[in-house]
């Protein structure tokens, strides 16, 4: 019987995280590699993934960077096909990368934008899921942890179809966990409140919409990157492994808020 330490070690394993040359995504790779697992760094700019695989093989992280831009089908199966060629593998995947190109009401937003949220946040995480399907089944094991947020579960305000897609995010994860389990495949969400990254710039750049929101936070404050990366290591590793198909937040609070 493995420790609980053992069970956190995630040595030869093989990580994929989109969206990780900043913010969560990045963050989330660092804590994975510390673990042990051989991490590929994502998202649609080269340079900006060589610049996080320098940093991270210079304190003795192992990582490989591989651009992509999820919402392009050609570039997702480059994406896994050379994964697969560099390590023979993929253990996790973590869907981080999204977007929200607008604020405002729901009846303002263009049908294009409609489409572009649905595809980069909703159907990406999809058919990248099921690209690294053959793998994980051939392995009889596997972790999809795939990033939401507390506005899938709680409509904010002006963030209504990037909501939809979370929303749709966490329906899409049960669903995998239900038909994959039987392949030793487990899928879970993680939600995050209001994180402190270039992402979110516009709700706390704006000292009095963010002391406004750290007013009504049990936490009285946002939450840095750094705090999401223990359960996703949690949710990657054999520590998590009875944990399938469910919905964590990790927000500060914001959802028992009143």
């Amino acid at each position: 019987m493995s420790t609980i330490k053992e069970a956190f070690n995630l040595e030869g394993k093989v990580a994929i995280i989109t969206g990780s040359s900043k913010g969560i995504g990045k963050a989330i790779a660092k804590g994975l590699a510390e673990h042990g697992a051989k991490v590929v760094i994502s998202s649609r700019s080269q340079e900006a993934v060589d610049e996080v695989v320098a940093e991270f093989k210079a304190i003795g992280l192992e990582a490989v960077g591989i651009a992509c831009h999820i919402g392009k089908h050609e570039q997702r199966e480059n994406l896994i096909q050379k994964v697969i060629t560099h390590y023979g593998k993929i253990d996790i995947l973590v869907n981080n990368a999204a977007i929200n190109p607008i604020y405002g009401p729901i009846e303002d937003a263009e049908e294009e934008v409609f489409d572009k949220i649905m595809d980069v946040n909703v159907k990406a995480p999809w058919m990248l899921s099921n690209l690294v399907l053959p793998s994980m089944k051939k392995e009889g094991s596997g972790s999809i942890i795939n990033i939401a947020s507390v506005e899938a579960i709680h409509p904010g305000a002006g963030l209504g179809l990037y909501s939809t897609s979370k929303a749709a995010l966490l329906m899409l994860t049960k669903n995998q966990a239900k038909e994959w389990g039987q392949y030793g495949i487990r899928a879970n969400v993680l939600c995050p409140g209001l994180i402190k990254t270039k992402f979110s710039a516009a709700l706390w750049q704006n000292e009095k919409l963010l002391q406004k929101i750290e007013k009504t936070l049990p936490s009285s404050r946002m939450g840095m990157p750094e705090e999401m990366v223990g359960m996703v290591c949690l949710l990657a590793s054999d520590a998590g492994a009875y944990m399938t198909g469910s919905v964590y937040n990790a927000d500060g609070g914001y959802l028992i808020a009143g």
